[in-house]
C-alpha cells in the first residue's frame, strides 16, 4: 500500500511540474508583450514612455533570457512564490486567494447537486421495471452534456431572475445569488455521472453473483443497494478528476454569465491581458486539485477492491470483476 501510494505522489509532482512547464511555454509563445499590455492600459492603445515599459520588464525579471526566467519562476513556485501581477501589482497568491472561496464555494455546491442529482437518476433508471421509464431517465444525461453551459444559465436568468424574480440575476453576495450558478454548473457534471454509474450498473447487474443472490430470494432492493452499488461505483469515482476539470472549466462561464467574481473571472482576465504570474498560478491550483483529488481517490480504491492495488503491482489497474470470493459473500449475507 506504501509503494501504492509512493507511485502515486510521485506522479502527481510531475503532472504538476508538467503543467506548469507547458502553461509557460505556451504564455511565452504568444505574440504580444504582457508589460506593453498593462503599460498601455490593457490595451487601449495609449502612447507609453519606452524607458517606463523597460524598467516593468527588469522590475519583472522578464528582461532576462528565457531560461533564466524559466528556472526563476520554477524555484519560487516551489516555495509558493509565484510573484506578483503584472497588470495590478497584486501578489498573485493574494489575488487567488480572494477570488477561491466564491469559485469554492459554487463548486462545492454544484458538485454536491451533481453527485445527489446523477446518482439518484441512474440509480433509479436501473432500479425500476418500467421501461418507459427507464427509457426516459437514461435519455436525460446525453441531453444534459449535449446542452452548452452558458444557454442553460441564460434559460435559468429568463425564467427565474427576470420572469419569475424568485432567485437574483447577478452577484455573489447573498446565498440565494448562488443557487442559479450551482445548478448551471452541476447539470453537465451530473449527466456525466449518471451515464457513467447507469453503464456501471446495468453491467454489474449481469455478473454471476447478482443471480446467487437472486436465487438466495434475495429482494432486487437488496441487491442493488448492499452489493451491485459497490462494485458499479469504482468506475464513477475513475472519472472524479474529470468531474473537477468540468466544474473549473466550467466555472469561468458561469461566472461570466452571472458576473461573479471568482478564479473563473480572474482566469478570463488574466488571460486577455497575458498576466502570465497569475496564469501560472491559476493553472498550478487547478493542477494541484486534480492532483489531490485523484489520490483521494486513489485512497478510495482499495478500500472499496483490494485487488486493485494487487493489479497496480502488474502494471495495471483491473476493473472489479465477479469471482468466487463475491459470490460467496453475497451467498454468506443472503
Amino acid at each position: 500500500m506504501a509503494r501504492y501510494l509512493l507511485i502515486r505522489v510521485f506522479q502527481g509532482v510531475v503532472v504538476l511540474w508538467a503543467a506548469f512547464t507547458i502553461s509557460y511555454v505556451v504564455l511565452y509563445l504568444l505574440p504580444s508583450d504582457p508589460v506593453s499590455l498593462a503599460a498601455e492600459g490593457g490595451g487601449m492603445g495609449t502612447p507609453v514612455d519606452q524607458g517606463a515599459i523597460a524598467e516593468m520588464r527588469a522590475r519583472y525579471g522578464l528582461d532576462t533570457s528565457i531560461w533564466h526566467q524559466y528556472w526563476t519562476a520554477l524555484t519560487h513556485a516551489v516555495v509558493g512564490d509565484f510573484g506578483r501581477s503584472i497588470s495590478t501589482g497584486q501578489t498573485v497568491v493574494g489575488a487567488i486567494g480572494a477570488a477561491v472561496p466564491s469559485t469554492l464555494a459554487l463548486a462545492g455546491t454544484a458538485l454536491v447537486l451533481a453527485v445527489v442529482g446523477g446518482s439518484t437518476l441512474a440509480f433509479t433508471a436501473v432500479y425500476t421495471r418500467l421501461r418507459w421509464l427507464r427509457t426516459l431517465l437514461l435519455s436525460l444525461p446525453p441531453l444534459g452534456v449535449a446542452v452548452p453551459t452558458f444557454w442553460m444559465g441564460l434559460v435559468l436568468l429568463q425564467f427565474f431572475s427576470f420572469g419569475l424574480p424568485v432567485f437574483p440575476a447577478f452577484g455573489d453576495r447573498t446565498a440565494a445569488a448562488l443557487v442559479l450558478p450551482a445548478i448551471t454548473l452541476s447539470i453537465p457534471t451530473g449527466a456525466v455521472i449518471a451515464q457513467v454509474l447507469a453503464t456501471s450498473l446495468t453491467s454489474t447487474w449481469r455478473e454471476p453473483f447478482v443471480d446467487v443472490a437472486t436465487a438466495k430470494g434475495a429482494s432486487r432492493w437488496y441487491i442493488q443497494t448492499r452489493h451491485v452499488i459497490r462494485l458499479a461505483v469504482v468506475p464513477a469515482l475513475t472519472i472524479a478528476g474529470v468531474l473537477v476539470g468540468e466544474l473549473l472549466a466550467g466555472s469561468v462561464v458561469v461566472e461570466t454569465v452571472f458576473a461573479r467574481a471568482g478564479v473563473g473571472r480572474l482566469t478570463q482576465t488574466s488571460v486577455l491581458a497575458q498576466d502570465i504570474p497569475v496564469v501560472q498560478g491559476i493553472v498550478v491550483l487547478t493542477s494541484l486539485i486534480y492532483v489531490l483529488v485523484t489520490l483521494a481517490v486513489d485512497v478510495v480504491y482499495p478500500l472499496i477492491d483490494p485487488r486493485i492495488v494487487e493489479g497496480t503491482r502488474i502494471g495495471r489497474r483491473k476493473r472489479p470483476a465477479a469471482s468466487p470470493t463475491d459470490e460467496a459473500v453475497v451467498a454468506a449475507h443472503v
